[in-house]
């Protein structure tokens, strides 16, 4: 795996006030949360081409997660990948693989 992802971060802790901005981010994630059925009811009613790939492992948004797209959009194509959170670090050619066939 490539190490400048993680380099990236590891700078971007060295910035000023990065503790306090994480936190504002994830305090602002409940603002998400409350638009999930503005979401929901758009793929409930467009239903667009949706491919959903997700790591397996992802301790923060889980499987399960991605799987709830199919609930609201028949078209949606759910898949995984041995990954956590950063599935495009160590898949991003087995990802970009799904994502031309899946769109092709």
């Amino acid at each position: 795996m490539s190490p400048d992802g993680y380099t990236l971060d590891i700078a971007y802790t060295d910035r000023p006030h990065y503790a306090e901005n994480q936190l504002d981010l994830i305090f602002d994630y409940q603002s998400n949360i409350k638009a999930y059925p503005k979401f929901q009811q758009y793929l409930r009613h467009y239903q667009p081409k949706l491919l959903a790939i997700w790591g397996k492992n992802d301790p923060s948004f889980i499987f399960p997660g991605a799987q709830a797209f199919t609930h609201d959009d028949p078209n949606a194509t759910v898949q995984s990948v041995d990954s956590g959170h950063f599935a495009l670090e160590s898949h991003a050619s087995t990802i970009a693989a799904a994502i031309l066939t899946h769109f092709a």
